[in-house]
């Protein structure tokens, strides 16, 4: 089976956040678990990517795009028997930025036109074309809209993946023509509310649509969590299906991290202590044995939940019942409060507002549970790191949290974390004391660390569900 993924990220080569770990790993799977599939990826060349030096050039042409010519560059690199290929043009990626620019629409719209080209300037014309978020929403709408005719890309079958419906590439309609390259007659398929939605119209086009879990596929049919295309949704909910993302287990191991003050397994734990101990000197906690710290490595932002932790922080630590590392950065407000909350209980919260990669794993390390509160969260990477590492989630149920996280059942002892329901600070803070209260019986503490250690989130998992998929998309259509 040949198949492509289109992305407008992917690691190690450039990534902003999830899409970007999924759009690396992902391939990666599918060829480690179906060796026989013949997998690519393409993606942008941004100014920020660096294979020029080790990068192939395989073709050099030019694109149309409505009244435009521009230059393209095709690279190629090989990895884990994944082919990469990254689409060269100075002009739309050669910035300091790759999103935010006045004009993203024409740069993506390039970027889907020079998809079409790649599939036929190097003859690969793949059984699925796998598009991701609205960047790369238009290499599907062009394939159906403007090669359908076109009997090379007959047997072409799209998928389209929603990671966040938040993010929906909304444009004028009036520039249909002239930016998009589109004619008047596809508006209806492209057109949401008045305007050009590129993910509507991905989504609608699309063979099959997926998200990120199956809990947000459910939820994009309710308006709190689909930004306006609740209705939309609910209509194609016949072609979507949620499949949970993964993580790089073996990048995050605690048994084999190099960063960390000690490795440690499901089956020996006692490195986790050593991790602990280096966490309190490292951060000026001053805890007990029987008080856990609770860690939150987040981007500071509403839809993470921050205004719960806001809510309760100062009562929490009041009372004793936890400590709390956190590292993050993100809107002026929360990086403010929570500065000031670690002057006001110096020992008892700790704030490094900043991204640190390595710091975020030895809080996952040391920390005992991990507070994810989300208001909205698609499927989420975060809480399957920190079970990795046997830091305890304890998140709401939304999303791809309700889904990685078995709430603990202290009569059977079977779970992996802690959940509260309804979006409210004193709920969650009910739940945190009573995980703080189980924290102090080790025996059971450290039932719910194996557990959650053990617990799969390898990407081989999704990947035989994204083939199955496939596979019964070009069987049966």
């Amino acid at each position: 089976m040949k198949i492509l993924f289109v992305t407008s990220e992917a690691t190690p080569y450039f990534s902003t956040g999830g899409l970007g770990d999924v759009s690396g790993s992902l391939p990666r799977a599918l060829k480690r678990t179906c060796g026989d599939a013949d997998v690519r990826v393409v993606m942008p060349l941004y100014k920020a990517v660096k294979v020029t030096l080790d990068a192939e050039t395989v073709y050099e042409g030019r694109v149309r795009l409505g009244w435009r010519d521009q230059y393209l560059g095709i690279r190629r690199i090989v990895s884990d028997g994944v082919v990469f290929y990254f689409i060269d043009n100075d002009y739309y990626f050669g910035r300091d930025f790759a999103y935010g620019n006045y004009d993203d629409g024409e740069r993506f719209a390039y970027f889907g036109k020079a998809v079409c080209e790649l599939t036929a300037a190097l003859g690969f014309f793949p059984d699925v074309l796998h598009a991701n978020d609205w960047q790369s929403a238009l290499s599907v709408i062009y394939v159906k809209l403007c090669h359908g005719g076109d009997e090379r890309y007959s047997g072409v079958r799209t998928v389209f993946t929603v990671h966040n419906a938040e993010y929906q590439g909304k444009y004028d309609p009036l520039i249909l023509g002239d930016v998009f390259g589109l004619p008047e007659e596809c508006l209806p398929a492209v057109e949401y509310d008045g305007a050009i939605n590129l993910l509507k119209g991905a989504a609608f086009l699309a063979d099959r649509v997926t998200t990120v879990s199956g809990t947000y596929a459910r939820e994009l049919s309710d308006g709190y969590y689909s930004a306006g295309l609740h209705n939309f949704f609910r209509e194609i909910s016949f072609k979507t299906r949620g499949i949970v993302n993964g993580i790089d287990v073996e990048r995050f191991d605690p048994s084999t991290d190099g960063t960390i003050a000690a490795n440690y397994s499901s089956r020996e734990l006692s490195g986790k202590g050593t991790c602990r101990r280096e966490l309190i000197k490292s951060l000026s906690l001053e805890i007990d044995d029987n008080t856990p710290i609770v860690a939150v490595v987040s981007r500071l932002v509403p839809h993470k939940g921050m205004d719960l932790i806001v809510r309760v922080l100062d009562e929490v630590v009041s009372q004793g019942t936890a400590v709390f590392a956190i590292l993050g950065t993100g809107y002026p407000e929360y990086e403010y409060f929570f500065r000031s909350v670690a002057e006001r209980h110096p020992g008892r919260v700790a704030a490094e507002i900043r991204f640190d990669p390595v710091l975020a794993r030895r809080i996952y390390a040391g920390a005992d549970i991990f507070l994810m509160p989300s208001k909205c969260e698609p499927c989420g990477l975060s809480q399957m790191i920190a079970s990795r590492y046997g830091a305890i989630p304890l998140v709401r149920e939304t999303g791809g949290l309700s889904e990685t996280v078995v709430p603990y059942n202290e009569f059977t002892g079977e779970g992996t974390g802690f959940s509260f329901k309804n979006y409210n600070a004193h709920e969650m803070k009910s739940v945190l004391e009573y995980a703080a209260s189980v924290f102090s019986r080790r025996e059971k503490w450290d039932a719910i660390i194996r557990s959650a250690m053990e617990k799969d989130f390898s990407w081989d998992r999704s990947a035989l569900k994204y083939m199955e998929l496939y596979r019964d998309l070009t069987e049966n259509g």
